[in-house]
């Protein structure tokens, strides 16, 4: 029992914090990769590779600052390379810095194809040989756990797999407790990996096997998933896929690949349920947006949209979901089109209006609209305030609170103040009073939206907390060139609640001022209890 548990227990290496790091885009503090470092713990890595501490002075001073932190879960592992060639392990300044770093396991890469051996590294095969038992056995003598990187294993075993297995056998030899095969160019498929494994297994047992491929052809996970089933036990990624040129192997889909459909341990199942939350922090200390598609963790990854999926998902959710959401921390979620059936939308509509049932004869009304909308070019899988808005009018709960009489917006340049570049007049009505303010801003929708507020707020004094936060602008065809259908999506703010609305026309203005009257509208709406819509928070 105890042995089959072994052999079904996957060891995860983070290198989100070496490898990620090299990613475009990205650059972490000290203090970043402290943080970082607490995230992965929390959901249960194995290993947190946390950089070079010979390379630069940040990864130096994270080590020094990381003997304060009090892991629970993970093992921090200082990373470098083989001594250089002609040399010994025990003088070589990179080899001083992992002893000094101060980490129980050390992780070392060499060279495993004997092109880069002769051409980069300009030294001897044998040498190389000698560079990596040197160096394995000299940190495995100071007492530290050594995982040993084949660095463009893959490669080097197609071109010459006699001296790759060769290198591997070098470091378990002289004492590495792991033999990870890079796929360091990404170019390996997964078949073609699942042999190399089953081989490398074969020349280096009992040693154990990893895996670390790249994503230079989009099959990373693949490529993991598939070198497990051959018989690795540890795999390296990155926990959002960040990495060098394509990325490395997604950490996260990979442990709910192997955990939910592979029936290997990796992590406890309640860190399993931490998977988005810990996906979403680590995105925003990177200040990356995590991409909506991300498979697990993106907020698209159990979106619903076609009608006959939302209709098969809410009688049986195995009929369109691999998994449960809350397996991973995210959620279901429906969204509104010309595509949606009756009952996603009668799903919807309990979010804003949960007296309706999914028999209500409105909902053939509001499917009907949704198309008509659409169609003009209106979407609302990000606005669906401004459908919220439709709803109630179909609904008989809409009320409306002013009447827009007239707007005009003036622009000109140069002008005294360059943050204030446009003039915007509006007029409203409330009952049977009427006012009309100028206001200035930075552009026409800034000054509209402005003068829109202020105008309303002599009504309505609770509108003053409200802020414009997002603009988004698409043309929709653009074979119209200048007489092109724009769309504007607009998120606003009161400080607690976040809410988008969508407006659409030929003309920018217009449709700016569509999605900025259906903002006030919703707030207003949603004060007086019209609208019941439990939307993500502002933070404070």
């Amino acid at each position: 029992m105890e042995e089959n548990k072994r052999k079904n227990t996957i060891e995860l290496f983070d290198s989100t914090l070496r490898d990620g790091a090299q990613s475009e885009g990205i650059t972490f503090s000290v203090q970043d990769k402290l943080a970082i470092t607490e995230a992965l713990d929390r959901f249960g890595v194995t290993y947190i590779e946390a950089g070079n501490p010979g390379s630069n002075p940040k990864d130096a001073e994270f080590f020094e600052r990381a003997k304060g932190l009090k892991l629970r879960r993970a093992a921090l592992v200082a990373f470098g390379s083989t001594r250089r060639k002609n040399s010994t392990a025990a003088e070589d300044a990179n080899v001083r810095s992992l002893l000094d770093a101060g980490t129980e396991v050390v992780a070392i890469f060499g060279k495993s194809w004997d092109l880069h051996v002769t051409e980069i590294l300009h030294t001897t095969l044998d040498e190389n040989l000698a560079m990596i038992r040197d160096t394995v056995g000299y940190l495995v003598s100071r007492g530290k756990r050594v995982i040993y990187d084949a660095e463009h294993f893959f490669d080097g075993y197609n071109a010459n797999p006699d001296y790759a297995l060769a290198t591997v056998r070098a470091a378990a030899e002289s004492g590495a407790e792991t033999i990870v095969l890079c796929d360091t160019n990404g170019g390996t498929c997964p078949l073609r990996a699942a042999e190399t494994v089953k081989r490398a297994i074969e020349a280096v047992a009992p040693v154990r096997i990893g895996i670390h491929p790249h994503d230079d052809t989009g099959m990373a996970v693949a490529v993991a998933v598939t070198a497990v089933q051959a018989g690795a036990r540890h795999v390296q990624g990155t926990f959002i896929g960040y990495g060098e040129r394509c990325g490395n192997a997604n950490l996260g889909t990979i442990a709910a690949n192997l955990q939910l459909h592979g029936g290997y341990d990796c992590v406890p199942e309640s860190s399993l349920k931490n998977l988005v939350a810990t996906a979403k922090e680590i995105a925003e200390i990177s200040n990356i947006k995590l991409s909506s598609f991300m498979p697990y963790v993106g907020a698209s990854a159990f979106t619903h949209k076609a009608g006959m999926h939302a209709d098969g998902v809410l009688k049986n959710s195995r009929s369109f979901e691999h998994v449960d959401p809350a397996a991973v921390g995210n959620a279901r979620k429906f969204v509104m089109s010309e595509v949606a059936g009756r009952t996603a939308i009668a799903e919807k509509l309990k979010r804003y209006f949960p007296e309706i049932g999914k028999d209500d004869p409105a909902l053939g009304k509001i499917a009907a609209r949704i198309k008509e909308l659409e169609h003009e070019g209106y979407t609302f899988e990000s606005a669906e305030d401004s459908l919220a808005l439709e709803m109630s009018r179909i609904l008989g709960t809409y009320r409306q609170y002013f009447e827009v009489v007239s707007y005009e917006t003036l622009t000109g340049n140069p002008s005294l103040d360059p943050k204030l570049s446009a003039k915007a007049i509006v007029k409203v009505r409330v009952e049977d009073k009427t006012q009309l303010l100028v206001a200035e801003g930075d552009g026409p929708v800034h000054a509209l939206d402005l003068a829109l507020r202020k105008c309303l707020e002599v009504f309505f004094p609770a509108l003053s907390s409200i802020n414009l936060i997002d603009f988004k602008v698409r043309v929709l065809d653009s074979r119209d060139t200048t007489g092109s259908k724009v769309r504007v999506l607009i998120s606003s703010t009161d400080g607690y609640d976040v809410w988008t609305t969508v407006g659409v026309s030929t003309d920018l203005i217009e449709a700016s001022f569509k999605a900025l009257t259906d903002s006030v509208e919703v707030y207003l709406m949603t004060a007086d209890g019209r609208l019941h819509a439990n939307r993500k928070k502002q933070k404070q």
